[in-house]
């Protein structure tokens, strides 16, 4: 940050870089690292100690790529460089060089200190996990470093047998056993390979009785660079050319399915309610249920029930036995209302930014448990970044052109593991669910992003693009003599709920077929239609004449209906039909009932009348509910709903967090100014632990105030070496020593004379 004067002076301390930045830069850094602001740093100090803590530098190199890590990496090899020296030792283009590090001094991982460009504290440990190929593996050069051409001459002077053994340390890593090897030789004296390495410094003593490779070493052995191949290659996606409208064709159809199956779904569980786990999931049974109800597979349902719970169209609520049970939402009634384009819209932001793993739904965990749907343990918070970084890839594809069969899904893999190489090995999986998942909403077709996908990645409104691509509704069908309709397309979204009550689908696809029945016929008058207004509707969708066999099977289900009837008594059973019910007590199924003939026209039932009513229906029978007065009684079951649960939106996360940034920079800026006026020494844990971190950053010794477990005060000059978990790990002076302090029992901080 700021200009090359100012880099090249450089600043005492990564506190007096901050303090030095505009507010949009300090903004940025808070953006860019979000634990910073939580809670707010009273002042600038507080903010470049919070900045090295060894978690908050993890999650900023989590968010680096592969190439950035290796210039960072090679920053910390070189240990305090210029700019331009950097450059010469990272296999790079000079330009990618330059980015990074800005974008490393931006995000507070490297700083200007007047000896030259160093990375944070904290960084080294962090990255001496090691990444696959994401850091050199070089240990930071030792301050007395030789010039490479020295070491070179020495790597020349090498033995068969030593240079043998130095490749063979360095391919393991860079650590060996010290074993017998004796030290402090000159080169003429050593008798094993190992001995003429550390003979001539080209392995020297770590901890615990280790051996290392210094960072010159092995910066000579690949060429005065700290990796043998280039950093900044993004791998390339594996594409082959693919109409693009056969994919925009693909994607739109399955766009209106999937919208088409979330609502069938969910007019289901309005009347049969999904009973939840007391976990809060769905049950495997519930889940086979609602499979064979949408005719798809468990994972492909798992993916809409998920779908739909992140979108808030389902929630639990209790029945009427205070069971928790799934149902619909108030917000379904809305999206029902809205329009096809804007249906699939909701779907599919609350799909991209939901942390859910339905991909895990039916597999099993650590403990041999089945993963549910529903379950409130499975998400995590990687997910929504792996989708958006998989569609940003794709995105990348041109029109016309497509993941290739076989490599493309690889290749995918392979550049978000450049992307965040930082990241655990099941991000494979997660690609992988992702590009099934994008396929099944229609956010893809056949590999490739549709229109209406690349505005949902960009953050624009899909809608008008995925309006125009999907088929104008329908507002008729052709009836046919077989009984049958024919749809032929999408169905306007209220006719088709009519049709679905007075006929079965019989098959689904770009034109739906209904089959009418005498039970489908008999569903609608349970519902309270009367045989006039069956024949309305139907006349009224049917661009053909309503078949003579279609009006006589109405009418035939009218003449039949009601002739039986249910009452109270327990209940009974009311016919003018006598040998209708002479039957229905002699049939076979009929005994579990508790029928009783009282009278030719009259039986009784010890069964209740909301289940006697659905075993009849079960017999054949088309029975009605006829109340104290005798007058007939019809109505569709209740359709239960449940309060919407509360959704998070991103735009206002978003807003919420650039205030907590602007409020954060303006309490830095005044505390800053309240700390000039305040006494130079530290009194407090906070101001201690700022002191302390500022100094391992400038590498100075301080003299602190100290007291020991018996409650005597001392002063102690020491040379810190790192904070962590409240405990100051130093080499005291006095002792010649490395040892811990608590900081709480530290009182002062102020620099050594």
């Amino acid at each position: 940050m700021g200009d090359e004067a100012t880099r090249t002076a450089g600043h005492r301390s990564l506190a007096e870089q901050l303090r030095s930045w505009t507010d949009d830069q300090v903004a940025e850094l808070l953006t860019s690292r979000p634990d910073l602001t939580t809670p707010a740093p009273h002042d600038f100090s507080q903010l470049a100690s919070r900045a090295t803590i060894r978690s908050s530098v993890a999650r900023a190199l989590d968010s680096l790529t592969r190439g950035e890590l290796s210039v960072l990496d090679a920053l910390v090899v070189a240990g305090q460089t210029t700019d331009e020296e950097l450059v010469g030792i990272v296999h790079a283009e000079t330009s990618y060089v330059a980015a990074t590090l800005a974008r490393l001094r931006a995000l507070a991982l490297a700083w200007d200190s007047p000896e030259g460009l160093r990375p944070l504290s904290g960084v080294a440990d962090c990255l001496a996990g090691g990444v696959d190929g994401g850091v050199s593996g070089l240990r930071p050069r030792t301050p007395d470093a030789a010039p490479l051409n020295v070491v070179r001459e020495r790597l020349d002077a090498l033995s068969e047998e030593a240079r043998a053994l130095l490749d063979h340390v360095v391919a393991a890593g860079g650590e060996a056993t010290a074993g017998s090897a004796r030290r402090n030789l000159r080169p003429e004296d050593a008798a094993t390979p190992a001995e003429e390495l550390l003979s001539r410094g080209l392995l020297t003593p770590g901890r615990d009785d280790l051996l290392v490779v210094p960072g010159e070493v092995g910066l000579a052995l690949r060429g005065g660079r700290t990796t043998t191949g280039p950093v900044d290659l993004v791998p390339d996606l594996a594409t082959a050319e693919r109409p693009s409208r056969l994919t925009e064709s693909a994607a739109a159809g399955a766009a209106g399915e999937f919208c088409r199956r979330t609502e069938l779904l969910l007019e289901w569980w309005s009347t049969r309610p999904a009973t939840a786990l007391r976990t809060g999931g769905l049950g495997v049974r519930e889940l086979k249920a609602a499979a064979a109800h949408l005719q798809l597979t468990e994972p492909d349902t798992a993916l809409v029930v998920e779908t739909a719970s992140a979108a808030g169209l389902v929630a639990t609520r209790a029945d009427v036995d205070g069971n928790p049970v799934w149902v619909p939402t108030d917000a379904f009634d809305t999206w029902l209302d809205a329009e096809p384009a804007a249906r699939w819209t909701t779907l599919a932001r609350a799909w991209l930014t939901s942390a859910r793993l339905p991909g895990l739904v039916g597999s099993r965990g650590t403990d041999d448990k089945p993963w549910n749907a529903l379950t409130p343990e499975l998400s995590s918070m990687l997910m929504p970044e792996t989708r958006a970084l998989t569609l940003a890839a794709l995105a990348e594809v041109p029109p016309g052109h497509a993941l290739a069969s076989g490599t493309g899904l690889p290749s995918l893999v392979a550049r978000l593991t450049w992307l965040r190489p930082r990241r655990p090995r099941s991000r494979a999986d997660q690609v992988a669910w992702t590009l099934a998942e994008a396929a099944a909403l229609g956010v893809t077709g056949l590999d490739a992003l549709s229109p209406y996908g690349r505005a949902l990645v960009a953050g624009d409104d899909p809608t008008p693009l995925l309006a125009a691509a999907l088929p104008e509704p329908v507002d008729h069908v052709l009836i046919q003599a077989d009984l049958t309709a024919v749809a032929p397309g999408p169905v306007e979204s209220g006719i088709a709920r009519s049709l679905q009550l007075v006929a079965d689908i019989e098959s689904r696809g770009a034109a739906t077929v209904y089959r009418f029945t005498t039970s489908s016929l008999r569903r609608a008058l349970d519902a309270g239609w009367t045989a006039a207004e069956v024949h309305a509707f139907l006349a009224s969708v049917s661009r053909t004449p309503v078949p003579q066999p279609l009006t006589y099977l109405v009418d035939d289900a009218v003449r039949t209906f009601g002739q039986v009837r249910v009452g109270y008594a327990e209940s009974f059973v009311r016919s003018d039909d006598e040998a209708a019910l002479a039957a229905l007590v002699r049939h076979p199924k009929a005994a579990s009932l508790g029928l009783r003939l009282l009278a030719p026209t009259v039986l009784v039932s010890t069964t209740p009348v909301d289940v006697l009513l659905v075993r009849l229906r079960e017999l054949g029978v088309a029975p009605v509910v006829e109340g104290p007065d005798g007058t007939v009684r019809v109505g569709r079951p209740d359709v239960l709903r449940a309060r919407t649960p509360r959704q998070r939106v991103a735009a206002q996360d978003d807003a919420r967090h650039a205030a907590q940034v602007a409020a954060a920079v303006r309490s830095l800026r005044a505390g800053d100014a309240a700390a000039r006026v305040r006494p130079a020494a530290a009194v407090s844990p906070a101001g201690a632990l700022s002191a302390l971190r500022d100094a391992i950053e400038r590498r100075t010794a301080v003299v602190i105030g100290f007291t020991d477990n018996q409650g005597v005060v001392g002063e102690r000059t020491v040379d810190p070496i790192s904070v962590e978990g409240g405990q100051l790990t130093a080499h005291d002076r006095t002792a010649d020593d490395v040892r811990t302090f608590a900081v709480h029992r530290i009182s002062r901080v102020t620099p050594a004379p």
